[in-house]
């Protein structure tokens, strides 16, 4: 998908009232994919004993995993490889992916049984509602959302997941400290989400922001070269063998990690 499988606005794009009144991308969808026999199989298999079904209302994260630790919210696993390796280099973690594109789903739970990871759950769900219904304020340690669908298309862009409603929602379950961490490789995507997560009252860069007329500038420009705001990419995110081909045909790539105050 990776999380652009979440197409927020099954409608256009257009922002309903959710529970609580927290702004509502309504909804996401399934996009046609083909299941390898291995991955239907371990789909059937392994999703009973891993996924998180959803359900309207608030959930004990700990029970969920049988332990207390650090949460940390996956939104769009893709076919998981990236979920995994994280997850597989940091067991003192809990990590609960989100992923609406079945396939990707079987991927994962194949994974998880290869790797024999226990510190990984699966949602296979609108992370919208996930996020709203599930998940209580302040639970959270911290959020990935890496390499979501850009929607490039000028006309597709509200249809972009980082928005600020569905970022004041997610601050509002990270605890003080959590962060989010974004990254993407679309440089007017990057741009969006530095000038919408920075103007989360809730929530801080981890680097130098930029001025808000560099910012202004850079936005009309369309252009991020030189821009402030972006940080390193931490080393707990691997890069993919697509980042990989990017990086050598010299496409860039932002990475984002803001905390809530």
């Amino acid at each position: 998908m990776s999380a652009g499988e979440l197409i927020q606005g099954a409608s256009e794009g257009v922002y309903e009232a959710g529970r609580e009144g927290h702004g509502h991308i309504k909804s996401f969808v399934r996009r046609a994919g083909r299941m390898s026999e291995a991955q239907q199989r371990y789909y059937e298999t392994m999703l009973p004993k891993i996924g998180i079904p959803y359900q309207p209302e608030n959930i004990d994260l700990a029970t969920a995993f049988g332990r207390q630790a650090p949460k940390i919210l996956e939104i769009g696993c893709g076919m998981g490889e990236t979920t995994a390796r994280i997850a597989e280099a940091h067991p003192e973690n809990d990590y609960f992916g989100l992923e609406v594109h079945v396939p990707g789903v079987g991927a994962l739970c194949k994974l998880i049984a290869e790797k024999n990871l226990a510190n990984l759950r699966i949602g296979n769900h609108d992370a919208v509602e996930v996020v709203r219904d599930m998940l209580a304020e302040g639970v959270l340690d911290g959020i990935h959302i890496f390499f979501p669908d850009p929607w490039h298309k000028t006309r597709h862009k509200k249809r972009r997941l980082i928005q600020p409603p569905f970022v004041a929602l997610l601050a509002s379950r990270l605890k003080p400290g959590g962060y989010i961490h974004c990254a993407t490789d679309w440089e007017n995507y990057a741009l969006q989400m530095l000038e919408v997560l920075g103007a989360e009252a809730s929530l801080e860069n981890s680097v130098a922001n930029p001025s808000p007329e560099a910012l202004a500038a850079a936005l009309e420009a369309d252009s991020a070269a030189g821009l402030a705001g972006f940080a390193p990419r931490p080393d707990y995110r691997p890069l993919t063998k697509f980042e990989n081909r990017g990086l050598r045909l010299g496409h860039g790539v932002w990475d984002l990690v803001f905390r809530k105050r």
